[in-house]
């Protein structure tokens, strides 16, 4: 933020607190993180963990690299600098939901460790969980049906994370996912229990009308 600017701003402070939201939703509002490189099933393993504790009453959204992009990141490129700021933008709105009780479920490739711990920090370490889809890059290009992955290796894409742009591997990661040996049900089930275990969210009543969705 502009410095001058930011000098006549002043946070203000509603009458509802983030607790009293997190008491109507009976859950706590908390940050999924996945990280991988493109392909390798960040956005399919949050789906499928969206619809688990949507079943469950929880109050969710799935943040997509893509759709972000057609929007609120919609004049970002992907130079360095531009992913950094695309990742400062996601997790200020983050932030926000997390505020508002909500558990927001994002799927980024966020190939800097800096900007993803930056994130950690802003959120809060209790409320951000850090799942590292692993998947060689290989397989993540077999994957792709947009055909992005050639497009780089031909040398059309510039700065693609994998091939000619680096990725940061968490070293730390609340959660590691082997997506090449795991199905993405398997894979959203096993952060379901990580958040169950720090307790962002408790057993709930189901919701059997929604039983189409699992």
């Amino acid at each position: 933020m502009n410095e001058r600017n930011s000098n006549n701003l002043t946070w203000h402070d509603g009458y509802i607190t983030r607790e009293d939201r997190e008491r109507l939703h009976a859950h706590k509002g908390a940050v999924v993180w996945f990280t991988g490189l493109s392909a390798s099933g960040k956005s399919t393993i949050a789906q499928h963990l969206e619809k688990m504790l949507y079943k469950r009453g929880c109050s969710t959204y799935v943040f997509d690299g893509d759709n972000v992009r057609h929007g609120l990141c919609s004049d970002l490129g992907f130079t360095p600098e531009d992913r950094t700021e695309n990742i400062r933008r996601i997790g200020e709105m983050v932030k926000l939901f997390v505020d508002a009780g909500i558990i927001a479920l994002t799927a980024f490739i966020s190939p800097y460790k800096s900007d993803r711990e930056r994130i950690r920090a802003l959120v809060g370490a209790d409320r951000f969980f850090e799942v590292h889809v692993d998947c060689p890059v290989e397989v993540c290009a077999s994957r792709d049906t947009k055909g992005i992955y050639e497009k780089a290796k031909a040398g059309t894409i510039k700065e693609f994370t994998g091939i000619s742009a680096p990725y940061e591997p968490p070293q730390n990661a609340d959660l590691v996912i082997h997506s090449d040996r795991e199905d993405a049900v398997s894979a959203a089930k096993q952060v379901l229990a990580l958040i169950e275990e720090k307790g962002i969210i408790v057993e709930r009543c189901q919701v059997s009308t929604i039983d189409s969705l699992v």
